[in-house]
């Protein structure tokens, strides 16, 4: 016998009076069969569940409508004013650098997601710590602003924006033109 599958639920936002959300979401059980819930919430649990979910407001605020959109773990992240996120993994107890520093580091990089299978870099995998002067344009922009603010100790996910990793330009026929970097990086010492 085969089982069905469950589709997963698409939440719509149908219509914002001054402090009430009512949402529906239509929920296909299953083979055609179709149930509604809905709820209403005050305009704090409205103001967080848009937050959380990743809404936009289409039409000038009269209406949203939601893609079936959840929290990512992109979320999580912090954001510089250059556009490096960010995400603390471990904290540091240690100094942390000042620019020209040499610091020693651990790091493995990826294109198009962290653990995906466009893994393009790893001293983990090489077993052998990188050491670079921080803060002297020796690594990508995305790398000296990371390191600048890290603890010794400290281990974070850092998503490099292209124009803090290698631009148009790529690199080494490895790393195209126009690409995010994904990088889980680790402060070993100060030397």
């Amino acid at each position: 016998q085969q089982q069905q599958q469950v589709p997963k639920p698409t939440i719509y936002i149908i219509s914002i009076m001054k402090k009430t959300v009512v949402i529906a979401a239509a929920i296909t059980l299953f083979a055609g069969s179709a149930g509604v819930a809905a709820l209403s919430m005050n305009s704090d649990t409205r103001r967080a569940f848009v937050q959380k979910a990743g809404l936009s407001v289409v039409g000038g605020g009269a209406s949203l409508l939601a893609s079936p959109a959840i929290a990512t773990a992109a979320d999580e992240y912090k954001t510089s004013a250059s556009g490096l996120k960010y995400k603390i993994t471990r904290e540091g107890k240690g100094a942390k650098p000042n620019q020209g520093d040499l610091v020693k580091t651990q790091y493995t990089g990826w294109l198009d997601d962290f653990e995906s299978e466009k893994q393009f870099d790893s001293s983990r995998d090489r077993g052998r710590p990188f050491s670079f002067n921080v803060g002297r344009g020796q690594v990508i922009k995305g790398w000296d602003e990371a390191f600048l603010d890290m603890a010794v100790g400290e281990r974070r996910n850092i998503i490099i924006p292209p124009a803090l990793g290698y631009g148009d330009r790529g690199a080494g026929g490895i790393i195209p033109g126009g690409a995010t970097l994904y990088f889980d990086v680790e402060l070993l010492a100060i030397k």
